[in-house]
């Protein structure tokens, strides 16, 4: 069998975009069963609820849900248990500093596989305010719309062109 190259993503937590203001990301490794392996592979993961802690200075991802493999045995995990983190001291030490501070949180943000490994990229976030998530969709509005105007406008002279040509 080939070795596997490449990112293959499971999950993605679009909302962590939208309700926080992304500092740092990080990518680390995950700490997983062999049922959790192969229940990802499977593309099932949620990381809606999802964050990150540091406890007694290791990094542990709580509320992810990776369902239960269906070919399972008794050797099954549990859905919402917690995943130990893999990454650096210096990188542990920063974020535990940095989450001391008022507002500061760590979220993931997307969950898969890199040449066969599994990952996940995490962020050092700070909250957004209401006002915030609005300012932030109304920009993602005005882009949309200027793009679709200028694709239109584009469309327009395209069969100007063909008209007259």
């Amino acid at each position: 069998m080939a070795k596997e190259t490449g990112r293959k993503l499971v999950a993605q937590n679009k909302k962590a975009r939208h309700d926080y203001h992304l500092l740092t990301t990080y990518e680390c490794g995950l700490v997983l069963t062999g049922t959790e392996v192969k229940s990802l592979r499977q593309g099932k993961a949620s990381l809606a609820d999802g964050f990150v802690q540091i406890d007694g200075g290791e990094a542990w991802l709580h509320n992810v849900h990776v369902p239960e493999y269906n070919q399972g045995t008794w050797t099954n995990h549990s859905a919402r248990r917690k995943r130990k983190l893999l990454l650096h001291r210096a990188e542990i030490d920063k974020l535990a500093s940095k989450t001391q501070e008022t507002g500061h949180t760590i979220v993931p943000l997307s969950l898969y596989f890199k040449d066969g490994r599994a990952k996940v990229e995490i962020a050092l976030a700070k909250g957004k305010k209401e006002y915030d998530k609005r300012q932030t969709l109304r920009e993602k509005q005005d882009t949309r719309e200027s793009n679709r105007a200028i694709a239109a406008a584009k469309r327009r002279q395209q069969r100007q062109r063909a008209a007259h040509g």
